[in-house]
């Protein structure tokens, strides 16, 4: 039987991996990491994780990324495998020991006998042959450009921020204290999952000035900031409003100040633990671009922070994604080559776990067609259906842009089911829908 080749391996391209081997179909996976690498990644591993180590909602029930997690597991996902056996307590969030998720699922990848990892940049798109294309939003340029001379358009571009991480140990806890929003999680470790430090209004205005003054990464000539929503620089923030901070990451509602209870927080920064010992911590929300020198100053005026050490401070990055409406098909082929079908970020997918999703569909379908069958993706009442048929046709291509899943992706609900209720009763019923609907398409399998 002809390999399936895999071009990358984060998180799309190392799930699509695992799901190619488990349906029993050879793969090789090629890497241009480490003798090539990004200005955002630090190693070689598999599924990086750059940006964050949340995979955010865990809640099947009521969240749609935490339907999408369990899509994802009932499937036989690697990602979440691996996220589940290296989680930290984040409250009702999913997040992992970054390096030691990394390595394992490295590690499990190189013991698949039906794996080969074969590392180096490939610079063209192949001709023939079944190829997944997964290289995510740091796509190399001698790849972009043949990505756009095949598809005869330009890649869209929108630009990413990376929140700085703190050394735990320099953070002052006789001001912050630990507690997750509204106390989530079933364990004292998920309640108190983030460190939480408040601030005086007259604090607030200080840090927003500061914030707003401070110097910016330039972009480069013929470069435009066309910013995802979902990630924006705290300093994009700012500039929409003096009050867009504390009614987003930085908003003091569901916590109570453990050193002054009876003392109401203007606003309040949270830090979530970023690895197994608890050693690091990133500033939640905080992704910037402002320059290096400027961080240490605007962070150290966060009350608690005024010693901190930093381990990694933050950045920017560009991210690119084609206009898939008009060039994937709904199994995610290349119209003008259907040999090849794209996976993860770049298909406009926005998320870690959205990623991840898009290459378990790549990688079933793939192997499907290897088999000698054909796989249609599930339905769109389910979280993977719903973001395939965003991105492959249910957007509007005009305005297309990278989106999180959702439950306005999802189809209404019937109004025997809706009814006039609210979200309480709502999101239960999207949610059941979509297990019976997804267990149904598994069971086609």
């Amino acid at each position: 039987m002809e390999p399936v080749h895999i071009i990358g391996a984060g998180l799309a391209g190392s799930e699509a991996a695992w799901q190619i081997a488990r349906a029993g179909v050879p793969v090789i996976l090629h890497e241009m990491r480490p003798a090539k690498g990004t200005f955002a990644h630090k190693t070689g591993n598999c599924a990086e994780m750059v940006c964050s180590n949340s995979f955010r909602s865990d809640d099947d029930m009521m969240n749609a990324v935490g339907q999408l997690h369990w899509e994802m597991r009932t499937a036989g996902g690697l990602i979440m495998a691996m996220a589940d056996r290296h989680k930290l307590p984040a409250g009702g969030a999913l997040a992992v020991d970054r390096e030691a998720f990394s390595a394992a699922v490295t590690e499990t990848l190189q013991a698949e006998p039906l794996i080969r990892i074969v590392p180096g940049e490939i610079t063209d798109l192949p001709q023939d042959g079944n190829w997944i294309v997964a290289t995510g939003p740091l796509t190399s340029d001698a790849l972009a450009q043949a990505i756009r001379a095949v598809t005869g358009t330009d890649a869209l571009a929108f630009f990413d921020a990376i929140a700085p991480i703190v050394h735990a140990d320099t953070i002052d806890m006789s001001v912050a204290w630990e507690q997750s929003r509204y106390d989530k999680g079933e364990t004292e470790a998920e309640q108190r999952a983030y460190i939480n430090c408040p601030m005086t209004r007259e604090q607030y205005e200080a840090f927003i000035d500061a914030l707003l003054a401070a110097e910016k990464t330039e972009f480069h000539e013929g470069e435009t900031a066309g910013y995802f929503d979902g990630c924006l620089p705290i300093e994009v923030m700012a500039e929409r409003g003096r009050e867009t901070l504390r009614h987003g990451p930085m908003k003091p509602v569901g916590l109570t100040n453990a050193h002054k209870p009876d003392e109401k927080a203007y606003a309040v920064v949270q830090l979530r633990r970023d690895n197994a010992m608890g050693t690091l911590y990133n500033i939640v929300g905080f992704q910037t671009k402002m320059k290096y020198g400027a961080q240490t100053q605007v962070f150290r005026m966060i009350p608690g922070l005024e010693n901190a050490s930093f381990a990694r401070l933050g950045g920017i990055h560009r991210n690119s994604f084609l206009n898939s409406p008009t060039l994937l098909d709904d199994r995610m082929r290349l119209r003008q080559r259907p040999n090849l079908r794209f996976a993860g970020q770049v298909t406009g997918v926005e998320g870690y776990v959205e990623s991840a999703a898009m290459g378990l569909l790549a990688g079933r379908m793939a192997a499907a067609q290897a088999q000698g069958r054909d796989l249609p993706p599930p339905a769109p009442t389910t979280a993977m259906g719903a973001l395939v048929h965003h991105i492959t046709g249910g957007a509007e291509a005009r305005t297309f842009q990278p989106m999180n899943v959702n439950f306005g992706l999802f189809p209404p609900l019937d109004e025997a089911r809706s009814g006039r209720k609210g979200r309480k009763d709502r999101y239960p019923a999207y949610t059941q829908r979509a297990k019976d609907d997804f267990s149904a398409w598994l069971a086609t399998q």
